[in-house]
Order: C-alpha cells, then sequence, then structure tokens
C-alpha cells in the first residue's frame, strides 16, 4: 500500500494483473479438457473396437496429443491467435510461446493460461477424427496426416471463428467449437472414411464393439470433460458465462441421452449402454456452439434433435450409404457441430430464453451468417483434407495390408496386446 505524505496528492495507477480465481478456472478446465482425449476420447473410442484393435486406438489419441501440442506450443498458437490484424492467418510473434501478453485485451487471465486452454482444443479436434480410421489406417500415416491437418484445417479455421478472423467479424457465433472443433472433424472424418475405403467384411461382418463398459467410462469422461470445454469457454468463474454453459451443456446431454435410448426401445426392443454413451456425445457436440447463448429451453430443444438426428444420421450413414465411418464421427460430432451451429440463430432469441443478438444483427441475418460460416469451413475442411491425405500417402501409405487387419493393429502395428488373460 503506498502512503502520500499529508498535503502531497499523488496518482498511482495500478498494472492490470490477471484475475487469481479466473486463472485458477481456466487452468482447472484446460486439465478437464485434456482429459477428454486422455483418457475419455481414447477409452470412448477403443471398447468400441474390436479387442484386436483396442491398444493401437490409445495409441494412436496418444500420439496425436503429443504431436499436435508440440506443433501448437511452436508455431501453431500464434499462427492461430497472435496479436496481428490478419483475419486469415496469424503471424509468427508468439513462436515458441514467446512475446506472450500478462493479459490479452478483454480477458482477465494470462496470455500463458489462454494459450494452454487453447491448447487442449487444438489437441482433441485430430483426435476425434481417429474414429473414421480404427482398424485399419497405418499408424504413421495417422501421426503425419494429424500433424499436417492441425496446422493446415483447425489452424486457420480458429483464426477465422476465434482469433478476430472475418467470419467472426462477419458474426459468425461459436462458443466453444462446433464450427472450429466438431464441423472441421466430422467433415474430415467422412471424407477420410470415403478415402481410406471399408474394412474388411464391412458391412456383412457383425463388428460388435469389444468392451461396451469401457465405451461409457469414456463418456463419462468425456461429459465431465466437457464441463471445462465449454463452462471454460467463458474465460471466467462466474454466473452468466461459465456455470451458464455447463447448464446447458449437462441439460441437453441428459435430454439427447434419454431421446437415443427411447429410439433404441422403439426400433429394437432395448435400451443400450453403447447408445446411452452415444446419444449424451451428440448432445454435448450439438449444444457446444450455443454454450454461451441459449437457456434452458434452447438446450432442451437441441438435446431433443440431437438425439433424433444424430440417430437417424448414424443409419443413413453406415446402412443406406455404407460409408465406414467406423465409429460415427460424422453422424454424431459432424451433424451435431452442424446442427448446433446453425440453430442457435434461433434459439438465441429471447423467445426461447437465449441472451439475445448482437447489435445490428436479427435472427435473419445471424442465421445466415451461422449458414455461410459452416459452409465454408465444411467445404475447406473437405478439400484440405483430401490434398493432404494423398500428399501423406505418397510417403506412408493409407492402409495396413490385409494380413494386417486380419490379425489386428495391436500385434501387426504395435507388437503388443491389449489383454493378455493368460
Amino acid at each position: 500500500m503506498l502512503l502520500a505524505a499529508p498535503g502531497f496528492t499523488q496518482d498511482v495507477v495500478a498494472e492490470a494483473v490477471p484475475d487469481s480465481g479466473d486463472t485458477a478456472w481456466i487452468l482447472t478446465a484446460s486439465a478437464l479438457v485434456l482429459m477428454m482425449t486422455l483418457p475419455g476420447l481414447a477409452l470412448f473410442y477403443g471398447g468400441l473396437v474390436r479387442t484386436k484393435n483396442f491398444l493401437s486406438v490409445l495409441i494412436q489419441c496418444g500420439a496425436i496429443a503429443a504431436i499436435t501440442s508440440l506443433l501448437w506450443i511452436v508455431v501453431g498458437y500464434s499462427l492461430a491467435f497472435s496479436a496481428s490484424e490478419g483475419t486469415v492467418i496469424g503471424n509468427l510473434q508468439n513462436v515458441m510461446f514467446s512475446n506472450m501478453f500478462a493479459m490479452r485485451d478483454g480477458q482477465t487471465i494470462g496470455e500463458l493460461v489462454f494459450g494452454l486452454f487453447q491448447m487442449t482444443f487444438a489437441i482433441i479436434t485430430p483426435a476425434l477424427i481417429v474414429g473414421a480410421w480404427v482398424e485399419r489406417a497405418r499408424f504413421g500415416w495417422v501421426v503425419a496426416f494429424s500433424a499436417l491437418w492441425s496446422l493446415l484445417v483447425y489452424v486457420p479455421v480458429a483464426r477465422w471463428v476465434w482469433g478476430n478472423g472475418f467470419l467472426a467479424n462477419q458474426g459468425v457465433i461459436d462458443f466453444a467449437g462446433g464450427i472450429v472443433v466438431h464441423t472441421t472433424a466430422g467433415i474430415s472424418a467422412l471424407v477420410v472414411a470415403l478415402m481410406l475405403g471399408k474394412r474388411i467384411g464391412f458391412p456383412r461382418t457383425l463388428m460388435l464393439p469389444h468392451s461396451p463398459a469401457l465405451t461409457v467410462a469414456g463418456a463419462g469422461l468425456l461429459w465431465v470433460g466437457w464441463f471445462g470445454f465449454n463452462g471454460g469457454s467463458a474465460l471466467a468463474a462466474n454466473d452468466d458465462g461459465a456455470a451458464t454453459a455447463i447448464i446447458v451443456t449437462h441439460l441437453a446431454a441428459s435430454v439427447a441421452a434419454l431421446v437415443w435410448m427411447l429410439l433404441e426401445k422403439i426400433k429394437v426392443g432395448k435400451a443400450t449402454a453403447v447408445g446411452f454413451a452415444t446419444g449424451a456425445v451428440a448432445g454435448l457436440a450439438t449444444i457446444t456452439p450455443a454454450s454461451g447463448s441459449v437457456g434452458p429451453l434452447g438446450a432442451i430443444i437441441l438435446g431433443v434433435l440431437a438425439g433424433l438426428v444424430c440417430f437417424y444420421a448414424v443409419h443413413l450413414v453406415k446402412g443406406k450409404l455404407q460409408i465406414d465411418d467406423s465409429l460415427d464421427v460424422f453422424a454424431v460430432h459432424g451433424v451435431g457441430g452442424i446442427m448446433g451451429s446453425i440453430l442457435l440463430a434461433i434459439l438465441v432469441s429471447p423467445t426461447f430464453g437465449g441472451n439475445g443478438y448482437a447489435e445490428g444483427m436479427a435472427m435473419g441475418s445471424q442465421l445466415w451468417a451461422q449458414v455461410k460460416g459452416v459452409g465454408i469451413v465444411a467445404v475447406y475442411s473437405a478439400v484440405v483434407t483430401v490434398i493432404v491425405g494423398y500428399m501423406v500417402s505418397m510417403v506412408i501409405p493409407m492402409r495396413v495390408s490385409e494380413d494386417q487387419e486380419r490379425d489386428g493393429l495391436d500385434i501387426s502395428s504395435h507388437g503388443e496386446r491389449a489383454w493378455d488373460l493368460d
């Protein structure tokens, strides 16, 4: 405390410092989002594959987390979030997390904390695509593709939407990743599934999940971690941002899980554990872009639609179109993220309990901004995924051999078994 002598006036300008409560929350949220990938997504996907491929899914998720973390700190963060005027891509001023501000403009946390939190989003996005290529993709191709994809797809799109890029300037809303995370990963997963082709025996051979128990456990970790994903995106520990986002996130997941199980009961006579887990994840993906804009009524509507639309999208993609998007990345994450990103333009209205529109925006203009944003990102993701996938395949083949696929990737690619029961 500074004291002035009697009769002496002193102007004291306090230097702005990060808020300790907000900082603590974002550090916690960063850990929760990392938990979504390791071990949440790894177990969720791992339980859905056959026994002989379980370990390969865990290794792929781990390797993707490692390579994207390295790239994010070295150059990815700077290209996505550097404080430059570039509306398409940033500059190199924050390479190696250098020249970071004590606090970013408009935030109450340090830039290092912000960069760490954003890194966990950069990790989980390419990891989501794993579900499209399980049981047949070559490990080297997976790592190389994911590294290039994160730099050429994720980083630019993050700039466009979250780094004051051209989509943000046109009024596009994406609170926590319906466009940046789920649209990019979902569209790219569909493209990769088409590029790789079907697993041996698909769709004639029944390929049942080897452990629904692990899938439900993984979904539970995803569900809890999503509180950091959406709640942390408020970038502050408060009621009108973080708490509201967590409440609507939980509500949408709950409703979608119930709807999915009801549809299973109607169609096949039994509600399944895998159905519960998949429905919950569909609800989580769908509410993500809208979690900072809608109220409980909007969350319930999105949860119902997530359960209905994503359920039938799974059957359309695999059943009628016979595309081997093995773990339904497009049908759940892609369809859910796109749907939530577009419908938030309606549900943000105070009529549905939403926060209302920004100055100069109305329902029609917001809807057009959302459709345009989703469309641009979807087309860009598809085109660059094709280019990157084939570029990497010139050096490392996409698929393992038929013999290796029949033996399972645990043994043929990694020389280990996930389960040794002898």
